[in-house]
């Protein structure tokens, strides 16, 4: 049982232990779920959280503010029990945390429905040529025949291909560079959208190659004004970038557990793993990274629920070095668990894979230690 003594921290509320408990209930009766078809794992596991009610924290109504710690504690909670189940819950938030921080009243009908988890959503930020460096979206998005046309390609989307709506950054050209974006709401059967590729990933999650071809949207479709595309995406990373290290943090933290559980049955020479005072300070150099992670992500989450306009430098903390000191909590529990430390089956080996990716989507791991240097240098 993962440690839960950080609930009593004066970051949270009652009801955040409340959640946090209720959660921990829920995902004991219904996680893991088998992963065996990807596709139809994600869509039932929306379904499922949905029905729960373990969506709603996902979006805000036009007068409320997104509960950041709600959404850290729900991250880190399904990702110790399943990390498909964290997939699917953030990709909820983050698909339509555009919608709910400039959404219209029409555009938060999507919201409606992705927080009841009868949709599903993506957002689609990333292209072939522009992953880390948001200015050098190319995709287009032009006034005409009522509207906006737009063509492009956006790759590693997460729910490509399987989501019902997304949100979609396009060059509408007010200004040179990340000035000249806006947001768009683009339902998934709009024509011109298409799947090019399905991206197949070690820790398998539904991801696409995305083409847009003259693909015609209402003048609606414009989520807040041009040229605020790019302010847009970064508000919704500058919320959930701190859930990301949530999400780390959940996978530490079963990774402690598998190792602990394992060291304290392995029998070597006539005493127990943990018996040995190197195994000792592994184990607590894995505790002393989770509570400083957790720390950290829990820091970043209160300051923007207490009204802190921008939150960049903690989010970027939060997110470099919980995902970072989890790569590392998990390679030492695989490393505590010998041959079966890499042997499909066990959880750890299946969280060496989760953890990878985290340390690049959301801006990588270096591109947060610039964010924290632009910020120090003033």
């Amino acid at each position: 049982m993962a440690d839960t003594s950080f609930l009593t921290w004066p970051f949270f509320e009652e009801r955040h232990r409340a959640h946090a408990e209720a959660l921990e209930a829920w995902c004991a009766a219904h996680l893991p779920v088998d992963h065996g078809d990807v596709d139809a794992a994600c869509k039932g596991l929306v379904a499922a959280l949905g029905a729960g009610g373990w969506l709603q924290p996902t979006g805000a109504a036009a007068d409320e503010r997104l509960d950041v710690r709600t959404l850290c504690l729900t991250r880190e909670t399904l990702a110790r029990h399943d990390g498909l189940a964290d997939f699917s819950f953030a990709m909820q938030g983050l698909g339509m945390g555009a919608v709910s921080l400039f959404g219209t009243e029409a555009q938060r009908d999507w919201l409606a429905r992705t927080r009841s988890g009868t949709a599903i959503s993506g957002f689609a930020l990333t292209e072939p040529g522009a992953g880390s460096d948001v200015a050098q979206t190319a995709t287009t998005a032009v006034r005409g025949q009522g509207g906006w046309v737009l063509n492009g390609e956006k790759t590693y989307i997460s729910n490509g291909g399987i989501a019902d709506v997304y949100v979609i950054i396009a060059r509408t050209g007010e200004a040179p560079g990340a000035k000249g974006l806006s947001a768009f709401l683009l339902p998934a059967d709009t024509p011109g959208l298409r799947v090019i590729d399905r991206i197949e990933v070690m820790a398998p999650h539904p991801l696409a190659h995305l083409g847009l071809s003259d693909v015609l949207l209402p003048e609606g479709a414009l989520i807040g004004r041009p040229g605020e595309g790019f302010k847009i995406a970064m508000s919704v990373l500058d919320v959930f970038r701190s859930t990301v290290g949530a999400a780390a943090l959940g996978f530490a933290r079963r990774a402690l557990d598998e190792a602990l559980a394992r060291a304290g049955r392995e029998r070597v020479g006539g005493g127990r793993l943990t018996d040995y005072q190197m195994v000792q300070g592994h184990l607590a150099d894995m505790a002393l990274q989770i509570d400083a992670a957790a720390l950290l992500i829990y820091r970043a989450a209160w300051a923007k629920d207490m009204g802190q306009p921008r939150i960049s430098r903690e989010a970027a903390m939060a997110k470099l070095y919980a995902t970072e000191a989890a790569q590392k909590v998990i390679d030492m529990a695989v490393q505590l668990h010998g041959g079966d430390g890499v042997r499909h089956g066990f959880a750890v080996e299946s969280l060496y894979r989760e953890i990878r990716a985290l340390r690049i989507y959301e801006g990588a791991s270096d591109v947060q230690r610039v964010v924290i240097a632009r910020s120090i240098l003033g």
